[in-house]
C-alpha cells in the first residue's frame, strides 16, 4: 500500500511517546472490538501537552477518534491527533472520523498504519489532506500492525488469523498410544486456555479429536466473547450425543464437512441445532481451506485451532498457521506412534521450517509456556 505521508516530516521522541500510548489504549479493545480492528488515538494541544485519549471499546460503539474527542475537555482545535490506524472515512456503524476530527479543527494527523479495509484505504488520508489537514503515515508502523495482524490477514486475505494451540509431555506427545490426554498440563495451563478461548471468533477441532476427547470447548468463566465451537468433519462423523451437538443450542456449533459427506449424516446434525456449511475441494486439504474461506466470510478474525495432530498438520503444510500457544508439561509418554503436536507431511528441510518470532516464555506452575508469532513484515518507519 502506497503512503500518502506529508513528505520528508520526521518524527521526534514525543512523537513516538505518544503513539506507543495510543498502541497501548487500543489492546483494551482485544476481544471487544472484532471484527473491527483495534485502534488508539492520543490528542495534543498545539503546546505539546496530551488533551485527551481514547480508543475503541466495543464492536458498534465509538471508534477512538471519537471517543477521544468527547474525553477532551479543552478545545481540540489546532491539535494533532495521534492514531495507531487511518480514519475512516465511511459511514458504518458509526460516523466517518474524518469529519469528527475536521469538525473538531484538529490540524495534524499522525497515523501508524493505513487501513487495508476497502471502504477506506487511503481514503482517510485523502480526505482530510484535502481539508487542508497535515498527516503523516509510518510512525511506530510495526508495532501498530503487530496489534492488527489479525485483522490485517483477514482483511487483505478474506481467511481469520490462526492460532495453534496444545499441551504436549516433555517427548512432544499430545496423548498416549491408546488416545488418552487428560490432563497433560496442570490447572495454571488450563486457566490460560480458558482466557484464550473467551477472546476468540471460534474454537475449531478435528473430527478425531471431537470423538476422542468429547470436548465441551467452551471458556470457563466466561469471557468478553463466546466463540462458535467448529469442527472440521469432513464425512459429518461426529455423533450427534456428543457434548458439541447436546449443546449446540446453547452455545453456537459449526460442522465443515466436505462433499463426499452422507446426507442422512447432516440432516442429522442439523436436527441437533448445529450449523453445517458444506466445504468444496478435491482432497481434505483444499476443503479445509474453503472452511477457512468460509470463516472469514463470517467476519471471524481470531480462530484457535486446539488440535488434533492431523488438522494442525494440515494447516501447518498450507502455511496457514499464524501463532502459536504451546504448555509443556514435565511429564514423559514415550512410544512411536504416540500422536504429536503436528503431523501432517511437514518440511524437507530445516531451511524449509516455520521461524517464529515474539517470543514469550513463562512458567506456569509445573509447566512452561510457550506463545510465539510468525514474523509481520516489517515496514520501517517512514514519514
Amino acid at each position: 500500500m502506497t503512503s500518502l505521508a506529508t513528505p520528508f516530516s520526521v518524527f521526534d521522541d514525543a512523537d513516538r511517546r505518544h503513539m506507543a500510548r495510543a498502541i497501548e489504549l487500543a489492546r483494551g479493545g482485544e476481544g471487544f472490538v472484532e471484527p473491527n480492528p483495534m485502534v488508539g488515538c492520543v490528542l495534543v494541544s498545539a503546546t505539546g501537552g496530551a488533551i485527551a485519549e481514547g480508543f475503541h471499546r466495543l464492536f458498534g460503539g465509538p471508534h477512538a477518534e471519537a471517543e477521544a474527542l468527547a474525553n477532551c475537555e479543552r478545545s481540540p482545535h489546532g491539535s494533532t491527533a495521534y492514531v495507531t490506524l487511518e480514519p475512516c472515512c465511511h459511514h458504518g456503524k458509526t460516523p466517518p472520523c474524518t469529519d469528527a476530527l475536521l469538525t473538531a479543527g484538529v490540524q495534524r494527523v499522525v497515523i501508524a498504519n493505513l487501513d487495508p479495509f476497502p471502504k477506506v484505504a487511503g481514503g482517510g488520508v485523502a480526505e482530510l489532506t484535502g481539508a487542508g489537514v497535515r498527516v503523516e503515515v509510518g510512525l511506530l508502523a510495526d508495532e501498530a500492525r503487530e496489534l492488527n495482524a489479525p485483522y490485517f490477514k483477514r482483511v487483505q486475505t478474506g481467511r481469520p488469523w490462526i492460532i495453534a494451540k496444545w499441551a504436549m509431555t516433555l517427548d512432544g506427545k499430545i496423548a498416549t498410544h491408546t488416545g488418552e490426554s487428560r490432563w497433560i498440563s496442570g490447572e495454571q495451563a488450563r486457566a490460560v486456555v480458558h482466557r484464550l478461548r473467551g477472546r476468540m471468533d471460534a474454537i475449531m477441532i478435528g473430527s478425531r479429536t471431537a470423538a476422542l476427547d468429547d470436548p465441551l470447548l467452551t471458556a470457563r468463566p466466561p469471557g468478553p466473547r463466546v466463540a462458535t465451537r467448529v469442527v472440521f468433519d469432513p464425512a459429518a462423523a461426529l455423533s450427534p450425543a456428543s457434548q458439541l451437538c447436546r449443546t449446540a443450542g446453547e452455545t453456537p456449533t459449526l460442522l465443515l464437512t466436505g462433499p463426499m459427506a452422507e446426507q442422512d449424516r447432516v440432516a442429522a446434525l442439523r436436527q441437533t441445532g448445529c450449523e453445517v456449511l458444506g466445504c468444496e475441494g478435491a482432497d481434505k486439504t483444499e476443503q479445509l481451506l474453503a472452511g477457512l474461506d468460509e470463516l472469514g466470510r463470517l467476519s471471524m478474525t481470531n480462530v484457535l485451532v486446539e488440535g488434533g495432530g492431523g488438522l494442525l498438520g494440515a494447516l501447518f503444510d498450507a502455511g496457514q498457521i499464524d501463532e502459536v500457544h504451546a504448555f509443556i508439561a514435565p511429564r514423559l509418554i514415550g512410544g512411536a506412534v504416540a500422536a504429536t503436536p503436528i503431523a501432517g507431511r511437514g518440511t524437507a528441510e530445516m531451511a524449509q521450517t516455520m521461524e517464529l518470532a515474539h517470543l514469550r516464555v513463562q512458567t506456569l506452575g509445573p509447566d512452561v509456556y510457550i506463545h510465539a508469532r510468525t514474523p509481520c513484515q516489517k515496514s520501517g518507519e517512514r514519514g
